[in-house]
C-alpha cells in the first residue's frame, strides 16, 4: 500500500534558508501621494543648494579678505611704509652703570582706508569726539582722498584704542608700533636726541647711532645719571642765582677722556622735539662756539713753560698798558708793576698774558693750540658738533688778544679736553661720549714738568685769585675763571653783556676730573655787590657741582681715613699762608703722611701719596719758600 502511496511535492531549502523574511514587495505610489514626495525631495535639493551657495559665498569673502584685499591694500600700506624701516625693537640706549636712558614701549597706529569707510562725515564726527586732538576738517579731507592707507593718529594709548574700536567704522584699522621713551625726560635731550614717528633717529646719538640701534644693538654712553642728575640741579639753581639767560656744564675723566656729565640749559622733551625753541634745541657745549675769556690764560702760561720762553721766575712789565695801532690792552685787576708768571694767572693779567705770549711768537701759539686740539672740532660721535673759529691771518694783535681768550672761538667740549691735558701729566684724551672698553691712549702734547706747574699755579688761582669761591672746603680745587664781553650782531663787544666760566680740576693733587660751568648774561646782584664777573658766579656754581659730585664719584675730603696728602706744601707757599683753612690743610697732611710713614705698606692705598721729592714742593721752592712770589 505504501508502494501505491504517492508522495507531496515540496521546495526543496538549504538548512536555515527557511529562517530568512520573505521579500517585501515594492511600494507604488499613485496620485496625490507622489505628488507630495516629490514635492518634498525637490525643496531638500533647493534648500541644499542654497546652503551650499551660502557657504561658498562666505569662503569667497573669506578669500577676498585675507588674500585679494590684503594684498590691495598692503601694496598701498607698502609703498607708504617702504621708506620707514621697521620701528620695532630699536635697540635701548644705556648710561655707564646699565641705568635706561632710550628704550621703547608698545603702542599702536590709527590707519584707514578711505575706499572703505562708508559714511565719511560721520566718521570724521566720531573719530574726533573720541580723539579731541585730531582736526575734524582735516580727519575729513583725507577720509574722503579715496587713499587706500592714512594714518589718522599714531601712538594710541589703550584707552583711545578702546575707544576708537567701540565705533566700530569700516575701513579703519589699527597697525601695532613702538615708541620711543626717554625715562629720564629732558634730562639728555641735548646728547640722546630724539626719533621721527617712523623710530628713526633724527639727532644726537639716536641719529649718530641710527644703523646700530635700528640692528638691535645697544649703545652704552660713558654718562653717569647721577652726575648728570646732580650737574644739571647745581646748574639750573647758578642760572636762577645770578638772573643767567643760559648756560651750560661739563664733568670729564681727566685721565680717559670719558664725558661723565654734560648740561646745556635750557633744554627740551624730546618727545616734543619739534615744538621746542630754537634756543632749546642748541646744544651750548658741543655746538656753541665762544671766546672762553682768561681761562686761556692757561694756555699761555703752559705754552710757555713746555716751550721754554719763561720760567716760573720770569716776570712781565704790567705797569702800563699796551697800544697795537687804534687798541689798548688793559688789565682789570691792574696791579700795575712787574709780575711773574704765577701772579699773572692770580691777578688774571691781560698785560702779562699777551706779552708772555709775544715772547713766545705767533707760529708756536697757533701751534700749541692746535696741539691741544682747540683749533679742531671733537670727534664726539655727535652731529651737533661745532668748528673752532680763529683768524686765517694770525697777526701780532691776534697773538696778543688770543692769549686771554678773545679772537678765538671754540666750544666748550673743546676746553675741558685741553684742561685734561694740562692737569693730568700732559696727555690729550679726545673727550668722548661712548663708554671705552678699554682704557685709550693719549698723545703726550707737554710735559710732565709742565702738567706739574699748571696743577699748583690752578690751585693758587683758586686759594689766591679770582677762584675763591670755588674753593669747595675738604677738596682740593684748582681752576681759572674767564669772562669775556660777548659779541654784538652788528660787530663789537657788548660790555654789559658777559659771558662767564670757570674751567677746573679736583683734586689738584692727583686730578681726576675736569668741571667747566658757562653762564651766559649772568647778572650782578646784592648777593655778588653787583658784579656779574666769573669769579662771582661761574666759580660758585662750579664749587657746588664739585661738593656734590665729588663724594658720589669716590672722592674722599680731606681727614678722610685714606691716604689723603694734599698740596700742603703749595699751600703753605701761597702768598697768604697765613690763612686759618690753609694752616689746618697742611696740620693734617702732616699728620696724615706720619701716621702712613708708621703703617705697612701693603700697596692698597686710595690716592697716591707725595713724599718730600714732589715736583710740586719743587715748584713752591722756585718761588720763593718764605711764602712770598718774588
Amino acid at each position: 500500500m505504501i508502494g501505491s502511496m504517492t508522495a507531496k511535492h515540496r521546495t526543496f531549502l538549504y538548512p536555515g534558508e527557511e529562517l530568512r523574511p520573505s521579500r517585501t514587495p515594492k511600494l507604488h505610489l499613485d496620485g496625490a501621494t507622489k505628488r507630495v514626495v516629490e514635492t518634498g525631495r525637490i525643496r531638500l535639493i533647493v534648500t541644499a543648494g542654497l546652503f551650499g551657495l551660502a557657504f561658498a559665498g562666505i569662503a569667497g569673502r573669506l578669500v577676498e579678505l585675507m588674500v585679494l584685499d590684503n594684498t590691495a591694500n598692503g601694496t598701498a600700506r607698502t609703498a607708504a611704509l617702504k621708506s620707514a624701516p621697521a620701528s620695532a625693537h630699536r635697540a635701548e640706549i644705556l648710561d655707564r652703570n646699565g641705568i635706561l636712558i632710550a628704550t621703547n614701549l608698545p603702542t599702536v597706529n590709527l590707519y584707514a582706508d578711505s575706499a572703505k569707510v562708508q559714511d565719511v562725515p560721520q566718521a570724521a564726527i566720531k573719530l574726533a569726539e573720541v580723539l579731541p586732538d585730531l582736526d575734524r576738517a582735516d580727519t575729513l579731507r583725507r577720509l574722503a582722498s579715496g587713499q587706500r592707507f592714512i594714518y589718522l593718529r599714531r601712538h594710541l594709548t589703550p584707552a583711545e584704542q578702546m575707544s576708537v574700536n567701540r565705533l566700530g567704522i569700516p575701513g579703519v584699522h589699527f597697525e601695532n608700533a613702538e615708541r620711543r621713551a626717554y625715562p629720564h625726560g629732558s634730562l639728555f635731550a641735548h646728547i640722546v636726541g630724539a626719533t621721527d614717528p617712523d623710530n628713526r633717529g633724527n639727532a644726537g646719538i639716536e641719529k649718530s647711532f641710527d644703523g646700530q640701534l635700528s640692528a638691535q644693538k645697544p649703545v652704552k654712553l660713558s654718562l653717569d645719571v647721577r652726575v648728570q642728575h646732580t650737574v644739571r640741579d647745581a646748574l639750573a639753581e647758578g642760572i636762577a642765582r645770578f638772573q643767567a639767560a643760559a648756560g651750560s656744564a661739563v664733568v670729564m675723566d681727566a685721565n680717559t677722556g670719558a664725558l661723565l656729565a654734560m648740561v646745556s640749559l635750557p633744554d627740551f622733551d624730546p618727545k616734543a622735539l619739534g615744538a621746542a625753541s630754537d634756543d632749546a634745541r642748541f646744544n651750548r657745549v658741543t655746538l656753541g662756539l665762544y671766546e672762553m675769556g682768561s681761562t686761556f690764560k692757561l694756555f699761555t702760561a703752559a705754552m710757555a713753560l713746555d716751550g721754554g720762553t719763561a720760567n716760573l721766575n720770569s716776570r712781565y712789565d704790567a705797569t702800563t698798558p699796551i697800544k697795537m695801532g687804534r687798541f689798548t690792552i688793559n688789565d682789570y685787576h691792574a696791579q700795575n708793576r712787574w709780575l711773574s708768571v704765577p701772579e699773572v694767572l692770580i691777578h688774571s693779567s691781560n698785560i702779562g698774558a699777551a706779552k708772555m705770549a709775544l715772547d713766545a711768537g705767533t707760529e708756536a701759539q697757533k701751534s700749541f693750540l692746535r696741539k691741544l686740539g682747540l683749533l679742531t672740532p671733537v670727534d664726539l660721535a655727535l652731529p651737533e658738533v661745532g668748528t673752532p673759529q680763529f683768524p686765517r691771518t694770525w697777526r701780532d694783535i691776534n697773538t696778543i688778544t688770543i692769549s686771554y681768550g678773545h679772537g678765538v672761538s671754540v666750544t666748550p667740549v673743546n676746553v675741558v679736553g685741553a684742561i685734561g691735558a694740562l692737569v693730568n701729566g700732559g696727555v690729550l684724551y679726545t673727550p668722548t661720549l661712548i663708554e671705552p672698553d678699554a682704557r685709550p691712549e693719549g698723545r703726550q702734547v707737554i710735559s710732565q714738568q709742565t702738567s706739574d706747574a699748571m696743577r699748583a699755579l690752578m690751585r693758587m688761582i683758586v686759594l689766591e685769585g679770582s677762584g675763591k669761591q670755588a674753593d669747595v672746603k675738604g677738596y682740593l680745587v684748582g681752576g681759572k675763571t674767564g669772562s669775556a664781553e660777548k659779541v654784538s650782531r652788528r660787530g663789537g663787544y657788548m660790555e654789559s653783556s658777559l659771558r662767564t666760566s670757570f674751567v677746573s680740576a679736583f683734586p689738584i693733587d692727583a686730578p681726576r676730573y675736569v668741571v667747566l660751568v658757562v653762564l651766559d648774561e649772568p647778572k650782578g646782584t646784592k648777593e655778588t655787590y653787583n658784579f656779574a664777573t666769573a669769579g662771582w658766579n661761574a666759580a660758585p656754581t662750579a664749587g657746588s657741582i664739585i661738593g656734590r659730585i665729588a663724594p658720589m664719584l669716590g672722592v674722599f675730603p680731606l681727614g678722610h681715613t685714606d691716604s689723603f696728602q694734599p698740596l700742603a706744601g703749595l699751600i703753605a707757599a701761597s702768598a697768604q699762608a697765613r690763612n686759618q683753612y690753609a694752616v689746618a690743610v697742611k696740620a693734617k697732611a702732616d699728620a696724615a703722611q706720619a701716621l702712613l710713614r708708621a703703617l705697612p705698606d701693603n700697596g692698597e692705598a686710595d690716592r697716591t701719596v707725595q713724599d718730600e721729592s714732589d715736583p710740586i714742593g719743587s715748584l713752591v721752592d722756585a718761588m720763593g719758600g718764605d711764602g712770598e712770589i718774588e
